[in-house]
């Protein structure tokens, strides 16, 4: 039951002043009285009772809105923003004002472009052996100078100029194992560094990776991360333009890494932060429990009975 946040009855209320009135043959105005409503109200309710009428609130929609827009008019709207035509566009076409024009392609779910096309269906996949299938992404950081706004919620006072840094990822497909660093930026040279000791990381843990999947960041395309994928024999996988959701094993983690790890508290510089990486990095593969990997961390895609053990270091 909605009721009205003014609303001085609620559906009990309402039984009992039918029940007082009706049954115990009490007077409306003095009802009206007890439960601080008008006689007028108390009436209301009474005489809806006696019908069979439900208690409930009614809808204060009109039966009949002779100056709503008419349905042949909204479809030709509908047609023409699908269309791609802006709102200014169709107002100027149609004769109508734009802040009209504005709020029928709202209430039909049209005010972003994104909704123009229906979204694509979720492909699921995930590789079936580990190293087959190595996911990179880099994430900008502001550097800290103080308590940002993240945590305070005001931005009134903010450190400007201070820079940025550079968190660069990699996740295994299969096991969702992940290796990060904080670096100073993502020109070419750094991320095939990146690449060379994530291959370094991942092979001490008896992983052979076998392609590498990044979007085209012009990082990704230089002649360095290409050395490295020749020297090690690897493929490289590029996505679609435009279409980060292919990446999304790394998408997903970033989003991960940024919850629970560099806004989950207040840092005091970006050094506590970069400080604080390494143990969350090892909590998320060995401790902390994965919903595609039924509730298990990364690690144990890796490890079997006694082999935990021995790999945690």
């Amino acid at each position: 039951m909605n009721v009205h946040q003014n609303a001085r009855t609620t559906l009990w209320s309402r039984a009992e002043i039918v029940r007082r009135v009706t049954q115990l043959g009490q007077s409306v105005s003095k009802v009206a009285a007890t439960f601080q409503v008008s006689a007028k109200t108390a009436r209301r309710w009474v005489e809806r009772a006696a019908t069979g009428a439900d208690l409930r609130d009614h809808s204060c929609r009109p039966h009949r809105s002779p100056a709503a827009t008419p349905p042949e008019l909204l479809a030709y709207i509908e047609r023409l923003r699908r269309q791609r035509w802006t709102s200014a566009e169709i107002a100027a076409k149609l004769r109508l004002g734009r802040s009209t024009v504005a709020r029928l392609v709202a209430r039909l779910g049209l005010g972003r472009l994104q909704n123009l096309e229906p979204q694509p269906a979720v492909r699921r996949y995930e590789r079936r052996h580990v190293g087959e299938l190595l996911h990179l992404d880099v994430k900008k950081l502001g550097r800290i100078g103080r308590v940002g706004h993240r945590i305070t919620g005001d931005r009134r006072s903010r450190v400007r100029g201070i820079g940025w840094e550079y968190v660069h990822v990699a996740v295994d497909d299969a096991s969702r194992l992940a290796y990060v660093e904080v670096l100073r930026d993502e020109r070419g040279a750094s991320v095939a560094q990146f690449l060379w000791r994530a291959l370094a990381w991942f092979h001490r843990r008896g992983i052979r990776v076998q392609r590498v999947m990044t979007d085209n960041a012009f990082a990704y395309l230089g002649h360095a991360f290409a050395g490295v994928c020749a020297l090690r024999h690897l493929r490289h996988v590029r996505i679609r333009p435009y279409t980060p959701r292919t990446n999304g094993k790394a998408e997903r983690f970033i989003r991960t890494l940024l919850s629970e790890w560099a806004y989950v508290r207040p840092y005091t510089s970006s050094r506590a932060r970069t400080a604080a990486l390494p143990r969350w990095v090892h909590y998320y593969n060995w401790h902390r429990p994965h919903t595609s990997l039924d509730g298990r961390p990364p690690i144990s895609r890796l490890a079997v009975g006694d082999n935990l053990l021995r790999l945690h270091i």
